[in-house]
């Protein structure tokens, strides 16, 4: 007999996740800086996810979010799609979320889910979806628009959103260690 890979279950909970993925897109300030780049409840959620069903599980549904996103459904921030999005200057953000399930889920998985620890590799992952995104915006707003310097792109990119992160990273980290007994009871 041959092993599945993921169970119906799994399947469930990947399309969920990525569905809950796409709601906290929609929830979101509009931007205040010349980048574009809203405030969102993304990184709450796939922080969340990725700690929640580990590495595997979670990276398949930030990568079901995306390709969802690729082919035109609406599910990036301000009900955007398709692969103009995806591939924009903000587009190495999304995509550094692969990132950050990856780190999360692993270090959850391998390491520990307790608080101070799950925080942690929360923002290791985050470090990891901001380095991808900030190299993306640099290298593509240079192309379109001019030259830009890593420092002007934290600060349009990075910096404003420093401290939000922090506190959905948090909540993140907090939601996990209440959710994460009742997600793997058999």
């Amino acid at each position: 007999m041959q092993n599945k890979v993921f169970s119906v279950r799994d399947m469930a909970f990947a399309a969920m996740g990525a569905a809950l993925i796409a709601v906290c897109s929609w929830i979101s300030v509009p931007a205040l800086l010349p980048t574009g780049v809203p405030f969102t409840l993304q990184t709450f959620a796939v922080c969340l996810l990725a700690a929640l069903f580990g590495w595997k599980l979670g990276l398949v549904t930030v990568a079901v979010y995306l390709l969802l996103g690729a082919v035109g459904l609406p599910v990036f921030a301000g009900f955007k799609g398709g692969l103009g999005a995806l591939m924009g200057v903000t587009g190495g953000y999304l995509v550094g979320f692969l990132f950050t399930a990856l780190v999360t889920g692993l270090l959850a998985d391998k390491v520990s889910r307790r608080f101070p620890l799950l925080l942690l590799w929360m923002v290791l992952g985050l470090a990891l979806c901001y380095t991808f995104g900030t190299a993306w915006f640099v290298l593509l707003y240079a192309k379109n628009t001019g030259p830009i310097s890593v420092a002007t792109a934290l600060g349009w990119c990075v910096l404003p959103y420093l401290l939000p992160d922090g506190v959905k990273l948090t909540l993140a980290a907090l939601l996990t260690g209440r959710l994460y007994p009742f997600l793997n009871k058999r």
